[in-house]
């Protein structure tokens, strides 16, 4: 018998220990260490079509309507989304690459003593009193200075998200704890964030784990030197094996052949970044074909659709769906990696089944 885990067990693995067992939205958040977010509505946002498969009974919008009442954060990490609170102090205060002129400092001075006093504020209300006007976006296009002003300075660990109002961030001010700078500081922390982005997304390839890595650097670009260090060591003591050329890694208290790793019959629609599916590299290795989200292609160009799904059926990803809801109903339209559909009534009941349980997600509660 084999000690080392096949590609099959690969698979089995990435699949089962991400989708657990549905609980409360505190313990999935907890569980994930973080959930990237994404403001297209495809049917619905990718934090709640992520945390639909986690959180029992979860309904679209979820996470914005309780986010005020639960320890967690809107924040950076490897892109931005959710995180534990607790995991704030890995990251913050944050020392950001390019650092802002004297006029833009007094700006922010300014801006944060208005939040203070106001105790949260919309962009509206900082825009109506400063009149910051308008700059050039980060798309090249238009934006409100005083949001992206706002912006920067939560980036900058000086404010942080209260709530949202209609999917606008309401902003207070933020406490951190002083930064500790020590040696031995700076080395645990970017440990600790190497381990968070690990147990994540494992098993990652070796590309894709120094990819993370370096992605770190947007989330805490003050580390970007102790992550290497913290990529180097972890490299030693992480689970790992060899398969066709490719190292893959996990955590070392994890087997990834461990009976525990069962995939079920339930079919899955996935958002585009969800933990099964967010790592474009580890994804053609698992599953034999290239998945790509192209909602910013050309639709001339696009060969799965605006907002494609992938499909996970019985432990493996065989296609994908775009999916649209009006006057409560569904409209999904299939593709498979295969050219068509597996045949036989299991597969149409459990697809059946995964479209009546995204009908009753995206129904208002």
């Amino acid at each position: 018998m084999p000690t080392e885990p096949s590609i099959e067990d690969l698979r089995r693995y990435a699949v089962a220990r991400t989708l657990f067992t549905p609980t409360t939205l505190p313990a999935a958040i907890q569980r994930l260490g973080f959930v990237q977010a994404d403001p297209i509505r495809a049917p619905a946002r990718a934090q709640d079509l992520t945390l639909r498969h986690r959180v029992k009974d979860y309904r679209a919008g979820d996470l914005e309507r309780r986010y005020a009442r639960l320890k967690i954060d809107e924040d950076c990490l490897v892109n931005y989304g959710f995180l534990p609170s607790e995991h704030l102090a890995l990251m913050h205060p944050r020392q950001a690459k390019r650092a802002w002129d004297a006029e833009t400092q007094r700006k922010a001075a300014d801006v944060l003593a208005f939040v203070r006093e106001h105790g949260a504020v919309h962009p509206r209300e900082v825009e109506q009193h400063f009149a910051h006007g308008r700059v050039k976006s980060y798309w090249g296009g238009s934006s409100n200075a005083s949001t992206q002003l706002l912006d920067g300075m939560h980036y900058r660990s000086l404010l942080r998200v209260k709530r949202r109002d209609s999917g606008t961030r309401v902003y207070a001010a933020a406490t951190h704890s002083p930064a500790d700078d020590s040696p031995a500081e700076s080395a645990r922390r970017a440990a600790a964030l190497i381990d968070l982005v690990v147990r994540k997304y494992a098993p990652l390839p070796a590309s894709s784990l120094t990819y993370l890595t370096r992605l770190l650097g947007y989330g805490a670009p003050h580390l970007t030197a102790q992550t290497q260090t913290a990529l180097r060591l972890a490299r030693e003591h992480l689970g790992s094996c060899r398969i066709d050329g490719t190292t893959w890694y996990w955590p070392a208290d994890e087997n990834p052949r461990a009976r525990r790793y069962a995939v079920d019959d339930r079919l899955r629609l996935l958002a585009p970044f969800d933990p099964v599916v967010w790592d474009r590299r580890r994804f053609t290795l698992l599953w034999d074909w290239t998945y790509k989200f192209e909602a910013y292609t050309p639709p001339a160009q696009r060969q799965f659709g605006y907002y494609a799904l992938p499909m996970l059926w019985r432990g493996r990803v065989i296609g994908w769906a775009n999916v649209s809801a009006s006057e409560g109903r569904l409209a999904p339209a299939f593709g498979y990696a295969a050219g068509a559909a597996p045949k036989g009534a299991v597969f149409r009941c459990a697809l059946d089944e995964e479209l009546q349980r995204m009908g009753q997600f995206l129904a208002s509660r």
